[in-house]
């Protein structure tokens, strides 16, 4: 599952994520692209404290993805 959070600030990219989180079936990845650097502290730390794992990769210029699983 992917989602593009490109363009938006703070909160809702933690939001958005924490949302798509709750419909990802077992097993499945959820894949966010993000522009807005904050997020790169709100989304693994609310992840993680729903038990989620994420990996997060540079992918351009100020654009990143975040790689979630549980």
């Amino acid at each position: 599952m992917k989602l593009d959070v490109r363009g938006e600030i703070c909160p809702f990219p933690m939001m958005k994520t924490v949302e798509a989180l709750k419909d990802l079936p077992p097993g499945e990845v959820l894949e966010v692209l993000t522009d807005h650097p904050p997020a790169l502290l709100t989304i693994p730390r609310q992840t993680e404290r729903l038990g989620f794992r994420i990996h997060v990769e540079d992918v351009g210029p100020s654009e990143w993805v975040l790689t979630i699983w549980k």
